[in-house]
């Protein structure tokens, strides 16, 4: 695959706010392991972690990254997934979720994202911040 990060750009979901976030490098295990204690999580993971094949997905969500798949294989410009830490003390995969989890499910071991500033030191085992 080539360099698809060299074409991730500021997710538009912050614009406004770019101050308050910063570029980090998710660990993709660690983020899943996080992320499935959320409550969308069921519509990507199976109990156990691991993401679900798209027959084994809703219309929607098969749908969904579908076009996370094709804008992947593209040569368009991608945002960044936004992370965040939810209400339950685990990761939240908010704008960009299905390029997020498209990614992570072709095997991909690190995304560049947006996280908040003042989550930081939260992030410190999930991310990596250059």
């Amino acid at each position: 695959m080539e360099d698809i990060f060299s074409r991730f750009q500021e997710n538009s979901a912050i614009r406004g706010r770019e101050t308050s976030f910063i570029l980090a490098e998710a660990l993709v295990a660690p983020v899943l392991g996080s992320w499935r204690e959320s409550l969308f999580a069921h519509e990507w993971l199976h109990q156990d972690g691991s993401i679900r094949k798209p027959s084994e997905m809703s219309e929607t969500i098969r749908l969904r990254r579908k076009e996370a798949e094709e804008l992947l294989d593209s040569t368009k410009i991608v945002d960044r997934p936004v992370l965040g830490i939810g209400i339950m003390d685990n990761i939240e995969i908010g704008s960009g979720r299905d390029i997020f989890l498209t990614l992570a499910s072709r095997g991909v071991e690190k995304i560049p994202v947006h996280i908040p500033k003042s989550q930081t030191d939260e992030f410190r085992f999930f991310v990596r911040i250059p």
